[in-house]
């Protein structure tokens, strides 16, 4: 009798029952807390429904190791990236192994229990060299490691309490098993998988439509929910795009199923965690492409992988896994025949055009045309709904620079222009008028000036969001901080730092406040310019020196250039 295939591949499902939830509710009440951010309650989600099965929790450092170095779990499992729960070294310091600790959403809702196993430092390096092939940290994957992880990691099985909450497309959140239920009361016995964090265009629904055909099978498309490339579309728009496509599929050919995953982008091992997930939801193949789990090109503008890096590594792998690959290559576009074929199938002397779904974001993002053969009418539609052209976004003007450099002076100017404009509601945000109304109780720390500065972020992100024109006139001298508060910002409209580059001879002249005289005969530590830093911003949209400019002028610059970019 031939085994069942939840008897072959077995999945793991980490929610405790009743009796045991109610048991760990109270005992959680005496454990230490860790909180979770976007891409650990991902990790914690997948571990628990059985989609990273076999794991069983977060890895205990004998397998984090094995994979860095093999690929490969301590058991001999074929396991390509590190799934582990990375903490601030502050935590760590407080933890022992053998303890357990809950692990809770940033809201503080109990999702969890883990009993720590392990307790080590990260490898950062090894870590990024190993599982991203670079050192760049203009590699999301680099960066996350780099500049957003804690420092440390635990490891240790889950008994899961609760799924985390989502309340969007109920419908179509089940999990492994569900999936597999599905396709069983469908009668499928063949069914190809397509993971994509992009909304599916022309080439990528002939890729589809020709998988479907080569495996002869039905379609899952996975669309990933949860931490993508910053940048890319958010989640419930794609939704809407994938319900308006599926009308162009066959009828019962495709089962639409999101996937609340935090990607790595880690090119050919990102694929072969694909390949495994697939198996794990019940394909019997799945769809590799040529750049599969890339997050582009690196800061010198080269691929990060080879083009065929991933399919390459995705077929050595598919005995071992029991799925085959669909290996597809670019798809081109033929003007002549109005049809789309694979690059190296299309003769030399037939024009062809290379038009992918980054170039499609790139134009919607910047109110420019989507030729109609790039993609379907109902998907622009939908498009532009969530993302207007740029004169109808939200934008956030970042002025940064030292105290008397004359932000605030170009900032009230800027504000008086946007309201004379009157096409969208305009906010300013001062540092001293923050931090008197929002951030009062703060000391002028290093640490209080940088959490003002991240407030202040943080509200123009909102205000951004909501299609409306923040302009901010904080001093922010940190670097990294600024670099978050954009990466925050530029998902939602436009960001424009504007470094007012003003010399400190000169800002020191106009003291208005007398900072710069108490600071130096050593009445104020810690400020700006004279007991510490200032780190000029590497890649501004703009630098103003107003040493010899009115703030008319300097205002008048950044209006020029806003505008230029079609945000007026």
């Amino acid at each position: 009798m031939k085994p069942k295939p939840s008897e072959k591949n077995p999945l793991v499902n980490l929610l405790v029952n009743e009796e045991q939830h109610i048991l760990l509710k109270k005992l959680s009440a005496s454990m230490p807390d860790v909180i979770l951010n976007n891409r650990q309650i991902c990790d914690f989600e997948l571990l628990t429904t059985g989609v990273f099965s076999p794991l069983k929790g977060f890895m205990k450092q004998i397998d984090y190791e094995s994979v860095l170095d093999r690929m490969r779990l301590e058991s001999g499992q074929l396991w390509p990236v590190p799934i582990c729960l990375d903490i601030p070294q502050s935590l760590a310091a407080t933890l022992e192994t053998g303890q357990s600790v809950t692990l809770r959403d940033q809201e503080g809702f109990l999702i969890g229990v883990m009993n720590i196993e392990d307790i080590w430092p990260l490898e950062i390096k090894k870590e990024a060299q190993a599982v991203y092939n670079t050192l760049d940290k203009s590699h999301p994957g680099v960066d996350y490691l780099y500049n957003k992880s804690g420092k440390y990691y635990i490891g240790g099985e889950i008994q899961a309490l609760n799924l985390p909450i989502h309340p969007d497309f109920k419908q179509i959140r089940n999990t492994p098993a569900e999936v597999r239920n599905i396709f069983s009361k469908l009668g499928w016995k063949r069914i190809v998988g397509f993971q994509t964090r992009q909304p599916i265009h022309r080439p990528q629904f002939e890729m589809t439509i020709q998988a479907m055909r080569k495996a002869k099978a039905n379609l899952l498309l996975l669309p990933i929910a949860g931490v993508t490339k910053p940048g890319d579309f958010d989640h419930f728009t794609r939704v809407r795009c994938y319900q308006k496509v599926a009308a162009h599929y066959p009828p019962d050919s495709y089962v639409l199923n999101l996937l609340p995953m935090a990607m790595r982008m880690a090119g050919p091992r990102e694929a072969i965690l694909h390949m495994i997930i697939g198996k794990n939801f019940g394909c019997t193949h799945f769809v590799i492409g040529h750049d599969h789990g890339s997050p582009g090109n690196d800061a010198g503008n080269r691929p990060f992988y080879k083009y065929d890096e991933a399919t390459k590594l995705a077929h050595n792998a598919i005995k071992e896994l029991g799925v085959e690959t669909i290996i597809f290559e670019e798809m081109v576009y033929l003007p002549f025949e109005d049809e789309y074929k694979i690059a190296s199938q299309v003769p030399e002397n037939i024009d062809t055009i290379s038009f992918t779904g980054t170039d499609i974001q790139k134009r919607i993002r910047a109110g420019k045309k989507v030729p109609d053969w790039a993609t379907f009418p109902e998907v622009i539609k939908e498009l532009q709904k969530s993302y207007p052209p740029p004169s109808k976004q939200g934008v956030t003007i970042f002025c940064t620079g030292l105290s008397g450099a004359g932000k605030s002076t170009i900032a009230k100017i800027l504000y008086s222009k946007f309201l004379e404009i009157g096409t969208r509601p305009v906010t300013l945000l001062d540092g001293d008028i923050v931090r008197r109304n929002l951030s009062s109780e703060l000391n002028f720390s290093k640490e209080h000036r940088d959490i003002n500065v991240k407030r202040i972020g943080f509200v123009a992100a909102e205000i951004t969001k909501n299609r409306g024109i923040a302009i901010c006139a904080p001093i922010a001298p940190y670097e990294k901080t600024r670099v978050r508060i954009r990466e925050s910002i530029e998902a939602h409209g436009g960001f424009f730092e504007v470094h007012v580059s003003t010399p400190i001879i000169e800002c020191e002249k106009r003291d208005r406040k007398g900072m710069y005289a108490k600071a130096r005969a050593g009445l104020l530590k810690g400020f700006t310019g004279v007991d510490d830093p200032y780190e000029d911003p590497s890649n501004p949209e703009l630098r103003i020196d107003t040493t010899s400019l009115t703030p008319d002028e300097a205002a008048q610059e950044v209006m020029l250039y806003i505008s230029q970019k079609g945000f007026i």
